[in-house]
């Protein structure tokens, strides 16, 4: 499996180059980012990585242009994996049923209710946890138009991101293009993986303090409740061993 999916990625890296001089490359790089919103294993940080490189060395294809398609069509995404998400749920996707996928929703249902916004800005960086955080948005109901302006920073900040690391292998490596194209996604990779430990470890700290929190107001109010209970008068006719037996109790 992992050969299979090391050929694909080289034969979609050929591709990517070969496209790059085409008027066709804006549209694919909207395409690849759209679908990646909902399909982790498309990969558009590569495909914008890639697409950088090769405009640094080669002069195309125009980078605004790529820079906007891949927001673009990253914020597409994310729009559809919460419609995905609010109209089936999360249970009857093939990839979040996994044991990696399980745990990814597990943690964004938690994290939603607590931090949502930084939740939704930061798991645009991890590509299999931004679906889940998306799809399990749809499915608990958050705010659609909170969402959408979440998913629309996150998806600009990411598309800035995706390019800098392009820009900064093919001026590492600039005397061997597919050198630079290898390192910048290798990059993108291990940054995802980098964010995703760090959200995870926030949110956590987070949600036990929130959740430590909600069980010390828990206990005051049960406290409060009881020591009113025991002040209530005591009920007409109120006879003194009616009184004694309260207050032994």
């Amino acid at each position: 499996m992992p050969e299979a999916v090391t050929i694909f990625l080289e034969q979609l890296e050929s591709w990517i180059l070969a496209l790059a001089a085409s008027a066709w490359v804006y549209p694919a790089m909207f395409g690849f980012a759209t679908i990646d919103g909902f399909f982790p294993p498309l990969p558009s940080e590569s495909v914008v990585i890639t697409l950088t490189v090769s405009a640094h060395a080669t002069g195309t294809p125009w980078l605004p242009a790529i820079l906007v398609m891949a927001a673009l069509g990253a914020w597409c995404g994310d729009q559809i994996a919460y419609s995905i998400g609010k109209a089936v749920g999360t249970e009857r996707i093939p990839f979040l049923r996994t044991a990696r996928g399980r745990r990814a929703v597990v943690w964004a249902r938690r994290a939603l209710l607590h931090r949502g916004a930084s939740l939704i800005l930061a798991a645009r960086y991890i590509p299999v946890g931004r679906v889940a955080v998306n799809m399990t948005a749809g499915a608990v109901g958050y705010p659609r138009r909170r969402f959408m302006a979440y998913a629309a920073i996150a998806a600009a900040t990411w598309a800035v991101y995706s390019m800098l690391i392009g820009l900064a292998a093919a001026s590492w490596l600039g005397h061997n293009t597919l050198l630079a194209m290898g390192v910048g996604v290798l990059a993108g990779i291990l940054l995802g993986v980098v964010v995703d430990q760090v959200v995870q470890r926030l949110t956590r700290r987070k949600m036990a303090e929130a959740e430590a929190a909600e069980l010390a107001a828990e206990e005051a109010e049960r406290a409060a409740a009881a020591a009113a209970a025991d002040q209530e008068p005591c009920p007409e006719p109120c006879t003194a061993e009616a009184a004694a037996g309260r207050e032994s109790a």
